[in-house]
């Protein structure tokens, strides 16, 4: 493309070979089932190293924190004996299995729309066109959607409390370092914010390898542990959890909220498993992370064993030999950027899938690789993300203190992802209620007992990550209770497109393309009624678009036009794009093979609509949230770069819309 953003044939040619490898790769990536066995194997390990760089990052790294908070949370106070080592450590196995292996890789990640996961995705499988389906619907939709903001509270704390806990090793190499656990906490936050427009792809080929090196570490290291202490892995037996709970048993269920931390980064699996597939991000599971995990767990039980009556500062530094202190701290930093980096990654998407939903205004979304079309930077999202993150490290100042903001937000998450997994069961794959029920219930027990554990955490700081979660959740609904409202307003008066062509054939014709952007297909554009009634010309070809966004993740190219002849040169189009694709206009019209439409794009004219929206008396909407849309709306991206639409042939008409 040119710097005006011409398509040429080349660039189209490109753009559908693009779309069809990325087709195939999203329908065969779980599976691999065209590839010859070579291949196959070799594909799915550079996958499920891919995916130990990305997926487990934040699971990987609980291990700083998790224990040590299960002891020192100053709300529970838990005394360092052996029948409470043994307690959390069986709570912190079985929490793993439960909720990682058996909800998730086993259950949840089956429900996969068109190869892609997540809860704004799963959200999308349950989300009804129209009816009375749609009413129905309309509170489990708004908890998907509440589910999704509580994520943005998430990918703020992690990389906060992520590094902090491993910058906080260095007080462990030294005393004279504890002034500058903060500074270079923030240095590292900051800096990992400024590379952000980069793209991670360069950086991503080390991902997989330095945490491939971490876990292998964190197993090293509770080996060492469990050979002086074996009896540890009786912990193994659910009965040490029973006898947890009846020893200490008001403490015990506070202690779950800090034992929740050691699942966290399990909604990672689920949303990445379009990036990665199911079976390799279950090979890095069963083969890697699970066992690690486990072990270093496992270690942790055993050295605070070796250490009862005492409360270690940091257990997970503290049972590391001296002389490896140091390039632990600094193995141990790597892998909370890396953790930091997949969170990150993970809200660019989220919002990308947002906005195509329009749950959210159109935002600057630059794509950062040629290649993988995941990879997006979003600088809105990445500026704010920096700022909250250098105020929670400044403000809460130790990981111990971020941990009581850390994980309501991610128990909610888990808990809506339960209740609409339930929906996809009974309405997807037409289960019985009560198969249905026997699978949720369980979960969602369990669940709202971490749940429970963690309200706790509200006034110390969990308040942040539910503030983050609603002020979202507010802005997603009045944005998009706005743009329907906006709708029906425009909407108004509207004629039928054949109704107005059959008035024009009086009308000049002029030689060129105009391309009109309308959603309504069927109705006349406002900018052709304008401009058949000021400039009396309509144009030899003339298409009127309409854009579409599906609850699939992307639409096959050849399904992705809908061609309509109207009049003579008069063309409907219906486009449709997926929720995780950009939409790109020019390139999609001019991959249209129909007879009779011949599309230049390098000679076509593009006539799109700019609403002026005014807060008003209007029914619909009240007054707070009427000038909160208005601001939206104000800030939004134009649509002329949404669409990637040539800047230097767009013609906009205005109209003015009060709500």
């Amino acid at each position: 493309m040119g710097s005006d953003k011409s398509v040429d044939a080349d660039s189209v040619r490109r753009a559908r070979q693009q779309a069809a490898t990325q087709a195939t790769t999203t329908s065969s990536t779980p599976q691999h089932g065209h590839q010859g066995h070579g291949a196959s194997k070799v594909g799915t390990a550079a996958l499920t190293l891919g995916a130990l760089g990305v997926v487990y990052g934040d699971i990987g790294t609980s291990p700083l924190y998790s224990l040590k908070e299960a002891f020192n949370e100053k709300s529970h106070l838990m005394t360092v004996d052996t029948i409470n080592v043994y307690g959390i450590c069986s709570l912190a196995f079985w929490s793993l299995i439960i909720i990682i292996s058996v909800k998730y890789l086993l259950f949840v990640m089956r429900a996969d729309n068109n190869g892609e996961g997540g809860i704004l995705a799963l959200t999308a499988l349950v989300m009804p066109k129209k009816g009375s389906a749609a009413k129905r619907a309309g509170l489990l939709v708004a908890l998907g959607v509440f589910g999704t903001s509580l994520l943005y509270g998430d990918g703020i704390i992690t990389p906060a409390i992520s590094v902090l806990s491993a910058v906080e090793g260095l007080e462990q190499v030294s005393t004279s370092f504890a002034d500058w656990v903060i500074p270079i906490s923030i240095g590292i936050i900051v800096g990992l914010f400024l590379v952000q427009k980069r793209g991670t792809a360069g950086i991503g080929k080390v991902f997989g390898p330095i945490m491939m090196i971490w876990f292998a570490t964190i197993a090293i290291l509770g080996v060492s542990q469990i050979i002086d202490t074996p009896g540890i892995i009786q912990s193994v037996n659910p009965i040490h959890a029973v006898r947890y709970f009846t020893h200490e048993s008001g403490k015990a269920f506070l202690s779950l909220g800090s034992i929740f931390l050691v699942v966290t980064g399990g909604e990672a699996l689920y949303a990445d498993m379009g990036h990665f597939g199911r079976r390799p991000i279950t090979i890095g599971w069963y083969g890697m992370v699970l066992p690690s995990l486990v072990l270093n767990y496992w270690g942790q039980g055993a050295f605070l064993l070796q250490h009862t009556g005492e409360r270690p500062e940091s257990i997970f530094f503290e049972m590391a030999p001296e002389a490896i202190l140091l390039p632990l701290v600094i193995l141990a930093t790597c892998a909370t950027i890396i953790a930091s980096q997949a969170l990150i990654s993970g809200v660019f998407s989220l919002t990308a899938q947002a906005v195509q939903l329009d749950y959210l205004p159109r935002i600057k979304i630059h794509h950062t690789s040629q290649h993988h079309e995941g990879q997006i930077y979003v600088p809105l999202v990445n500026w704010a993300l920096m700022v909250a993150c250098v105020g929670l490290v400044i403000g809460f100042r130790t990981s111990t203190n971020l941990a009581a903001a850390y994980g309501i937000a991610v128990t909610m998450t888990m808990a809506i992802t339960t209740l609409i997994f339930f929906r996809v069961m009974v309405d997807n794959w037409n289960w019985s209620r009560t198969r249905a029920f026997m699978i949720s219930i369980p979960l969602l027990l369990i669940e709202m007992g971490f749940l429970g554990a963690n309200i706790i955490k509200i006034p110390h700081g969990g308040w942040f990550a539910l503030a983050v979660g609603v002020l979202l959740m507010v802005q997603m609904q009045t944005w998009r209770r706005g743009r329907a409202l906006v709708a029906q307003r425009i909407h108004r008066g509207e004629r039928p497109i054949v109704e107005v062509l059959d008035e024009t054939e009086d009308i000049k014709r002029v030689t060129g393309t105009a391309v009109f952007l309308f959603k309504d297909l069927g109705k006349a554009p406002p900018a052709l009624v304008n401009n058949l009634r000021h400039n009396k010309v309509l144009h030899s070809t003339t298409l009127i678009v309409s854009v579409d966004t599906e609850s699939q993740p992307r639409v096959d190219p050849s399904q992705r036009a809908h061609v309509t002849k109207v009049a003579p040169g008069v063309f409907q189009v219906q486009l449709e794009f997926g929720f995780m694709e950009e939409p790109n206009v020019p390139v999609a019209l001019s991959a249209i093979d129909y007879h009779g439409l011949d599309f230049h794009a390098d000679e076509a004219t593009y006539f799109i609509g700019h609403e002026s929206i005014v807060a008003g008396k209007a029914p619909g909407m009240n007054p707070l949230s009427e000038y909160l849309f208005v601001f939206l709306n104000r800030g939004a991206d134009s649509a002329v770069r949404f669409f990637n639409l040539p800047t230097d042939r767009v013609f906009e008409v205005g109209v003015r819309v009060e709500i």
